[in-house]
């Protein structure tokens, strides 16, 4: 194991052209579990300029059925479509709210893959695909999250925050950060290189010299508040390093549901499935199980069992047991992986990790989704209160079944 090394994680802010896709993505989502909790969506949106298509299956009650749309029911996906991208601040020539043309190509789920999915009479409901999906938790920072990715993402949230309440009037929605941190043993001493580029009002570019200076020194302030000082004493900054960025979002650079998913997770600290999350109902392991797989993992580090923790398992479409459960604690657990695993398959209230005793256990069929579509699903809040895949309410049965 590396003791003494360079690591690097990125974020993107809710304005970037796949977070603008991810979020109209999870507010389908959204809405059409308000309407049905069973609901079955796959939803993917495309955004370029002046434009928002989306594509994929749906099943909903009172919203598609039968092959129909119910009366209002394309309109109020419409509404809700714009009001995504007011919110996250899309009021430019390129790409504004009211002005882009909205195409909606959602139509009815595959009846084979509902029948592989649905429970029947003899079978329990089965996965809503095949795949892997990985959970992993490091004692790095207080959120159990590693600490490249974590300060990355707490950068843009802090000018997301700034740009809606008009402390920072001089920043436009699109933006993305870097943090490389050098690790001495498993900690990290010092931010080396922090990379900031964000997308500004006319002006605050290199040429205007005076207004550029302004934005850097914000850019640094915000980066200031974010990271503690002991790491900042060697920092390299790159702030918008082409000298301009004025174009930005979807006019700049289409978007695609499901492009950022090492943002969304653990910025390369861990391994990824491949499986992107937003635009799916939590039957999709591709979401739900990831979710249960963090929660495990957050709760061995939280029971002291081990300093980091990454854990995968494995889904057939149409089956509901697991294929496979992997822990590895990467030599730094108290106890034997392989002990932490059995514990983990004997917990009753996990119901054996089968997508229904998932989706129980966490609370997932709720409209939840919107709030993760930015900013990384794990190692945050939302409404002031933790996703339901946060909790340490693991942790005592951990303890008790490896005592």
């Amino acid at each position: 194991m590396r003791t003494n090394y360079l690591f690097t994680s990125e974020s993107v802010s809710e304005g970037h052209p796949d977070k603008v896709a991810d979020q109209i993505s999870d507010a389908i989502v959204d809405l059409f579990l308000s309407k049905d909790p069973e609901a079955r969506i796959a939803c993917e949106t495309l955004t370029t300029t002046q434009l928002v298509v989306l594509a994929g299956e749906i099943r909903c009650k009172g919203v598609f059925e039968n092959g129909e749309w119910a009366p209002g029911a394309q309109e109020e996906i419409e509404k809700t479509v714009r009001a995504t991208v007011k919110r996250i601040g899309y009021e430019q020539d390129g790409f504004h709210w009211e002005k882009f043309e909205f195409i909606n190509r959602l139509h009815g789920q595959s009846a084979h893959i509902a029948q592989g999915v649905d429970a029947g009479e003899n079978k329990d409901e089965g996965a809503g695909d095949q795949g892997i999906m990985f959970g992993y938790a490091t004692d790095e920072t207080p959120g159990l999250m590693p600490a490249t990715l974590y300060y990355s993402h707490k950068i843009l949230e802090r000018m997301a925050a700034d740009r809606h309440s008009g402390a920072a009037p001089f920043l436009e929605p699109d933006a993305k950060s870097q943090v490389t941190l050098r690790y001495e043993g498993s900690l990290p001493v010092a931010a080396t290189a922090i990379v900031v580029s964000t997308q500004h009002k006319a002006g605050y570019d290199e040429n205007d010299p005076a207004k550029q200076a302004e934005l850097e020194a914000y850019v640094k302030g915000v980066i200031a508040d974010v990271i503690p000082p002991v790491l900042l004493r060697e920092t390299e900054y790159f702030i918008n390093p082409t000298g301009s960025f004025e174009i930005g979002g979807p006019d700049g650079d289409a978007g695609l549901t499901g492009r950022k998913i090492i943002v969304d997770t653990y910025g390369g600290a861990a391994p990824h499935g491949g499986g992107a999350f937003s635009g799916k109902d939590p039957t999709k392991v591709d979401r739900s199980a990831a979710y249960i797989t963090r929660y495990l993992a957050k709760n061995v580090v939280a029971a002291g069992l081990a300093t980091r923790c990454t854990i995968q398992i494995a889904y057939a479409i149409g089956v509901s047991k697991p294929l496979s459960l992997y822990v590895d604690t990467h030599g730094t657990g108290t106890v034997g992986d392989d002990a932490i695993e059995q514990a983990i398959l004997g917990i009753a209230k996990l119901g054996g990790l089968t997508p229904r005793s998932i989706r129980t256990h966490l609370g997932l069929n709720k409209p939840i989704y919107q709030p993760t579509a930015a900013y990384g699903h794990f190692g945050r809040t939302a409404d002031g209160d933790f996703f339901p895949w946060e909790r340490l309410d693991l942790v005592d049965d951990l303890k008790t079944a490896l005592a």
